[in-house]
């Protein structure tokens, strides 16, 4: 993953000879390509249909020239406010003035809290940008943070903190109409009238809830009803941006992925309260991954998850997590729903015992493997000479099929790395790279 600011708010190329350097010099350790945010809020910042792409073309330029591949990912969410963002890109101008205009177009919790963060989707096919729909040319990715989710735990000015269970987001009038006429569907008119009650605040855990609690709401008639709807709609709300996605860029042999957040907190209780406030409808009775799975298979796009790099043991007792079960659960939802799976670390992490938990949970030996792998991110303590050294044998380790998870705690040959599954080992060797030199 390339910087955030890789290019600048006001639409040119950032720092050119050092991404060159750092370039030249992932592309002589074997890594296979590098991944860039392309910002709604700088494409499209000065008006609608006024784009401006003139730093991006720069970059994939750069890219070509050096033999790499170029993983683009669609972000129009704003940047800023989340885990491991470290500059503020806002959402476009005019955006946020119709924004202003009808605050209903943002998610909304129950206290009336606005989250500018990205449109809601409760709103997908109503032309609210400027005679525009939110879908049509794909003017919004998946959800905040690029995932498929409800901005259910915003950290922005201290909202939200780890390991709360977040709120649920369904309180602007378009999602209201939504549930009221699915509740009218049922014949309980009633339950159409707000969200749960009893579903407490951002920062609370499961127990100290009605909703979330071991035998609480959730697991009720009323409870069934309401996650079947919130996940409902997202499910739905990723299909028609997916099927949208698929119609314009058929017959250019792009390939389309989705990524799907790793909420692996409160995972081990029965409710799993985090996961469904940002609408995964996964519960100790329920697998609530794999419609998303059959959604993306259906379109022929990727699963792209994130805590590869996690190991339960790591994680504070009283936050209920389990990072490694979610990941198994997602790779048998994947493989069942004959989905194919790529990863992410979650965080930045540069030490052998994070490579050795991707390197294990690359493989096949339970459920999907994955077909590709990005690294959070490239920056100046990539290339401290230690950390190069670790991330150079972990590439080696991954060219292998992830075999090997024990890393050397030497630099070892630094030769034919690959970033991913090798498939062709016709690799050039590579010489030893001097890092200090760049």
């Amino acid at each position: 993953m390339l910087p955030l600011d890789t290019i600048s708010i006001g639409g040119s190329f950032n720092k050119v000879r050092t991404m060159y350097a750092s370039l030249f010099a992932l592309k002589n350790a074997g890594v296979e390509g590098v991944m860039v945010d392309v910002w709604w809020g700088l494409v499209e910042k000065e008006g609608p249909l006024k784009y401006n792409w003139e730093g991006y073309a720069e970059l994939v330029k750069m890219v070509q020239k050096l033999g790499l591949k170029l993983q683009v990912v669609m972000s129009f969410h704003q940047c800023g406010g989340n885990v491991g963002d470290s500059c503020s890109i806002p959402l476009p101008p005019w955006v946020l003035e119709e924004m202003s205009n009808n605050p209903d177009i943002v998610y909304t919790n129950k206290s009336g809290r606005r989250n500018p963060e990205y449109i809601s989707l409760g709103c997908d096919s109503l032309p609210v940008l400027r005679g525009r729909t939110p879908i049509q040319e794909i003017q919004v990715g998946l959800g905040p943070c690029g995932e498929l989710r409800y901005p259910s735990y915003p950290e922005s000015n201290g909202t939200w903190r780890f390991p709360g269970i977040g709120e649920f987001q369904c309180y602007d009038k378009y999602m209201r109409a939504s549930l009221a006429a699915a509740a009218e569907v049922t014949g309980k008119t009633d339950w159409g009238l707000r969200g749960p009650h009893d579903a407490g605040e951002y920062n609370q855990l499961p127990e100290e809830t009605g909703f979330f609690q071991k035998e609480g709401t959730w697991n009720s008639e009323y409870g069934h009803f309401f996650l079947e709807w919130y996940s409902g709609k997202l499910v739905e709300h990723g299909d028609k941006i997916l099927s949208a996605a698929q119609l314009i860029f058929e017959g250019t042999g792009a390939i389309l992925s989705g990524k799907v957040a790793g909420i692996h907190w409160h995972y081990n209780t029965g409710s799993h309260a985090a996961e469904l406030t940002a609408g995964y409808y996964n519960t100790r009775n329920r697998d609530g991954y794999s419609a998303i799975a059959r959604m993306l298979s259906k379109r022929g796009v990727v699963l792209n998850f994130t805590c590869m790099e996690m190991r339960d043991e790591e994680q504070p007792e009283r936050a209920n997590c389990s990072p490694e079960g979610l990941v198994r659960q997602v790779k048998m939802a994947t493989k069942s729903a004959g989905t194919q799976l790529a990863g992410e670390n979650a965080l930045e992490r540069y030490d052998y015992g994070a490579y050795s938990q991707v390197l294990g949970t690359s493989r096949s030996d339970f459920g999907n493997g994955l077909v590709a792998l990005t690294y959070l991110r490239l920056n100046k303590r990539l290339f401290e000479a230690e950390n190069w050294s670790t991330f150079d044998e972990f590439v080696k380790n991954m060219s292998e099929g992830g075999q090997n998870t024990s890393l050397s705690e030497s630099d070892t040959s630094r030769r034919n790395l690959f970033v991913g599954f090798v498939k062709d080992h016709n690799v050039h060797e590579k010489g030893r790279i001097k890092v200090a030199s760049l």
